[in-house]
């Protein structure tokens, strides 16, 4: 992996700047607040530019995202353009859904947003990710998604179980340090507000395991198929290089040129990624809200 790089080319605009600090001048950059402002598709598509430059030469690119920001997804889309990926994985759909996406069904954003179910899907507005999924129309797709039914039966008879003979490949077969299991379940508390029961955080963080490793085996897949370089499009918690799919990725393919870029909200992030992009925050509600009123 290479050293975090601070790219400050979202909250600017043009001319962008781009600077390799120290990894703690970076965090520092990193954790200050910044509202930034909006760029044009022009701007973005510079940006794009410059951290593909920053990006290119890796066997598998995780683009990160928080999934409701608009300008998060403009920027996979224009990454996606000049990358020219071999293949897109995808967090948000399982495998039989990305076999029915066609080019022609791609170049329709309503047919595509149909096929995929997303209405009902829980994810935010398929418009978000619409250009993104047209800037690969022409790319093979992989889903990463496990089917809620698989979900659950892996959460009871323990995650390594999902994934076979490869659990120990990807690390599954021995379970996190202690002191990770700890801060792993103390963000998953802050995460649900404080609301959630302690015997469920165990669950949770085992759940963000079973997702970080069916991203990682997908993406080996892709490229063992394909070739490089593969494109993961998924949430920044997915994209850390200190607990995400790189982590699992890494262990069963050590060989593989891994590159994350993680995108920030107003300077604001957690984790570590060999690239971070800022973007303003998005106006949403406070999500708090739907726990305090379920009490």
């Amino acid at each position: 992996m290479s050293a975090l790089l601070w790219v400050a080319g979202f909250a600017l605009s043009v001319p962008f700047t781009l600077s390799v600090p120290t990894v703690a001048q970076a965090v520092e950059a990193a954790t200050k607040p910044h509202d930034g402002v909006a760029l044009g598709q022009a701007e973005v598509a510079g940006l794009a530019e410059q951290l593909a430059q920053k990006l290119s030469g890796a066997d598998v690119i995780v683009l990160g995202e928080v999934h409701d920001n608009a300008q998060h997804h403009a920027l996979q889309s224009q990454l996606v353009q000049v990358l020219q990926p071999s293949a897109v994985v995808w967090e948000m759909i399982t495998q039989a859904q990305a076999e029915t996406l066609t080019p022609e069904l791609l170049l329709s954003s309503e047919r595509t947003a149909q096929a995929l179910d997303w209405d009902t899907s829980g994810w935010p507005d398929f418009a978000l990710y619409a250009p993104v999924f047209q800037a690969a129309a022409n790319v093979p797709h992989y889903g990463a998604l496990v089917p809620r039914a698989a979900s659950q039966a892996a959460l009871q008879a323990g995650v390594a179980s999902h994934f076979g003979a490869d659990a120990a490949r990807f690390g599954l077969d021995r379970p996190l340090a202690e002191a990770e299991q700890a801060e792993r379940e103390a963000d998953q508390l802050a995460n649900h507000c404080n609301a959630m029961p302690a015997e469920m955080l165990p669950m949770l963080v085992d759940f963000q395991r079973l997702r970080d490793t069916s991203l990682a085996a997908v993406a080996e897949r892709a490229f063992i198929q394909k070739g490089g370089p593969v494109v993961v499009i998924t949430g920044n918690g997915h994209a850390r290089t200190d607990r995400g799919l790189p982590v699992y990725l890494s262990r069963a393919a050590p060989d593989l040129v891994i590159h994350s870029l993680g995108q920030m909200e107003a300077g604001q992030i957690s984790g570590v990624f060999d690239l971070l992009a800022n973007a303003p925050a998005v106006d949403r509600p406070d999500s708090c809200l739907a726990f305090s009123n379920s009490k």
